[in-house]
């Protein structure tokens, strides 16, 4: 896409529960909640943070010592990247024919029990083109999740413009956000857990606000819309997080909820917040709204100093070993038959990984057992 395009198009954030603990039925879930998105006229569904399986909200209600069963379990949940269940949300997007963002925890190719908090993206045409993980798992999640790397610390390049996606705390990190922008960003995407209880006793407005703040600080200082996606709170994952330690049932029910919204590239909240039951806050983009805003502040523009100050990032994959091939070159697991897909630049190109997809035609790919709908997959359905 040329910097001289400036699409206009329009957005959904998906404030919603996943079934808690259960990855087949959340993406049925799941089905329901994109096809509305797109009879709203969404060109983009966003789904909140680890959202399948659901995240893991017993780590910061329970001391680790007590926690091995739920982590046995959240990664029976998890997901594998490429897999069938990432089949699924490609068909979901391909025969709905829009964006769909999703986070999801995600199994280590190479280690029984490791665990990342990722990020899919998937375009119109069912083609993940691209994934993100988490830099630095947040507080308690360093109890379930493993850290990202720089690979994927890039906007990506789609029919809407360039996209950039952070997860949660990573939204607090200005240089993680500066490297974005930098890159060519033109929407920002947000994702939050359901709930965020840091401190005992604290305020129920407070987790909204640092949403909001961190939200709409990201898009005053890059100009750039930003679509919030944060969880809904349901019973069940309070009651199954709990696990039947009163306290801690006592802490989730008194916890701040999280809020979804959208805001502009003036850091003003153009729909939103909704931190209620479950719904869709959508809202209309135009990529060009950003023009006049960089007339007070362009941060990668004329208002750097990059005489003066820099920003290095390393965005080279870092495998657990890299390997010496038998004529001593260097190769690395990724480069290898089922090995770590996340560590190759295909999903930035928007290649579909290896045998997630078969070829059909000029149309795309199609996902195994899944027929077009409407105009060649890329049509509204009006009713599904």
């Amino acid at each position: 896409m040329s910097i001289d395009e400036t699409p206009a198009f329009t957005v959904a954030a998906v404030h919603a529960a996943p079934v808690f603990m259960d990855r087949d039925a959340t993406i049925d879930k799941m089905g329901g909640l994109v096809a509305r998105a797109s009879r709203s006229g969404a060109d983009l569904a966003v789904f909140p943070e680890s959202f399948i399986p659901g995240f893991p909200l017993w780590t910061l209600v329970h001391a680790p010592i007590d926690q091995h069963a739920m982590f046995r379990r959240l990664y029976q949940q998890a997901m594998p990247v490429p897999g069938p269940e990432a089949t699924r949300i490609a068909a979901l997007a391909r025969r709905h024919g829009l964006h769909v963002s999703v986070g999801i925890t995600e199994r280590s190719p190479v280690s029984m029990g490791g665990l990342y908090n990722t990020n899919l993206l998937f375009d119109p045409d069912g083609r993940l083109v691209h994934i993100h993980r988490k830099l630095v798992p947040t507080w308690a999640e360093k109890l379930v999740w493993a850290r990202g790397d720089g690979s994927s610390l890039r906007p990506t390049t789609t029919s809407i413009g360039r996209l950039g996606v952070l997860i949660c705390g990573e939204n607090t990190n200005p240089l993680a956000r500066y490297a974005l922008l930098a890159q060519g960003e033109q929407l920002h995407i947000s994702t939050y857990p359901p709930a965020w209880p840091f401190r005992r006793g604290a305020s129920p407005d407070t987790y909204q606000r640092w949403i909001e703040l961190r939200a709409a600080a990201h898009s005053f200082e890059g100009k750039v819309f930003n679509v919030v996606a944060a969880a809904h709170l349901d019973e069940a994952a309070i009651v199954q997080s709990a696990a039947g330690d009163p306290r801690a049932e006592e802490t989730l029910r008194g916890a701040g909820r999280a809020a979804s919204m959208i805001i502009g590239p003036g850091g003003v909240v153009v729909a939103g917040p909704h931190p209620g039951e479950e719904d869709l806050v959508v809202a209309p983009v135009d990529v060009a709204d950003s023009i006049e805003e960089k007339l007070a502040h362009d941060v990668v523009g004329y208002y750097q100093r990059p005489d003066l100050l820099q920003l290095r990032v390393d965005q080279r994959p870092q495998p657990p070993v890299s390997l010496l091939n038998e004529v001593g070159s260097g190769s690395a697991p990724w480069e290898t038959p089922g090995a770590d897909p996340t560590a190759s630049d295909a999903f930035s190109a928007g290649v579909p990984l290896a045998g997630m997809w078969a070829a059909d035609g000029p149309q795309g790919f199609a996902a195994p057992g899944e027929g077009r709908v409407g105009d060649g997959g890329r049509g509204k359905v009006t009713d599904q």
